[in-house]
Formats: C-alpha cells, structure tokens, sequence
C-alpha cells in the first residue's frame, strides 16, 4: 500500500512533494514529453495538501508572471497529468490527486471520504483481477478500471456527528433523523 499521510505518523510534506516533482521530471524526460513550469506548477498544487483538488480550486492558485491563468490553461495541464498517470481524477468528486507510483501504469483504486473528501489510493491486485474477470466473464471491455469507495476515513470517524451531543450517541432515538420545523412569521 503506498504510505499517504494518513498511515505515516512522521511525514515530511516537502520532500513528499519535492520527490513527486523528481519522479515527474524523470518519467516526462524518459517518455519524450514535456513537463512544461505550467504543468509543473499544476502538479505542485495538486500534490500540495494530499487531498482531491477541484479544476477551479487550481485555478484560484494559478499565477505567471503575476496574472491568472485561463482555466482551458489548467485543464490542459491536468489531461497531460492524467494521460501521463501523475495524477489521478475521482470522478465522483470532479477532483485530482498525486499519484504516488507513476512509473507504472495502474488502475484507480480509492478510499473517498464522505466528510473530508480525503482520499486514500489503494494498488489492490485481487480488486483488479476481480473487476477484469467479471467484465471478461460478461464481454465487457474495460476503458478506465477506476473504484471509488466512500465512507469514513479514521479521522472522521473519531468525529462526534455535529447535531449529536457526545451523550446523545449512546442512545438509540437520539439516532433518529432530526426534522426541523419552519418558523412562524
């Protein structure tokens, strides 16, 4: 399982980020592409919090030469990132992530957390032979294996629910939806 901040209790977040930037360098120049400042500058700031990262998110931190960029400019950017396995898009939440293991080429297996949109990526062989022998077994042809998986990571789970009281959580009825009246004018 690649090491994420969440299963690395010490982590050095610049070197973390400085060697995603190392390895994408090595991995355009040996394949004969180019990671061009504008697509280096996208790939910092997705690698920048270990979390998914919107399009616009980028965008907002985008700046050459002092001005903004175009968001074609960035989507450019992240298809090259994409296409060249240096990040990965979770479609369920239109969003890009590092991926830890670019040199070589895997399908997206994630860990998606419904209250912090963290997200986990997992290089499960038995979850890919799995989804390979169903789709072979019903002929059909795979284009992007990709899994999101949601739910709650650690940290949220630890969380206690915001219209909960921490006694309330040890009562039955207290799980019971919470229906709000209107006010009267």
């Amino acid at each position: 399982m690649p090491t994420t901040p969440q299963t690395t209790i010490h982590h050095d977040h610049d070197t973390c980020v400085s060697g995603a930037l190392t390895r994408a360098e090595a991995l355009c120049a040996s394949r004969g592409t180019k990671l061009t400042p504008i697509r280096r500058q996208v790939l910092e700031l997705v690698w920048s919090g270990h979390r998914p990262r919107g399009a616009y998110a980028i965008l907002d931190d985008m700046k050459v030469d002092g001005k903004r960029v175009a968001p074609l400019t960035v989507y450019r950017a992240l298809d090259f990132l994409v296409e060249n396995g240096l990040v990965h898009r979770l479609e369920s939440l239109n969003a890009y992530i590092g991926c830890p293991s670019p040199d070589h080429a895997h399908p997206g297996q994630f860990l998606v957390c419904r209250d912090c949109g963290d997200a986990i990526e997992l290089n499960d062989q038995r979850v890919s032979a799995a989804i390979a022998d169903s789709a072979r077994a019903r002929g059909f042809q795979i284009d992007r294996p990709t899994v999101e998986v949601r739910g709650l990571c650690p940290v949220c789970q630890n969380r206690p629910h915001p219209s909960h009281s921490p006694a309330d959580t040890e009562r039955p009825e207290a799980r019971q939806p919470v229906t709000r009246q209107k006010a009267e004018s």
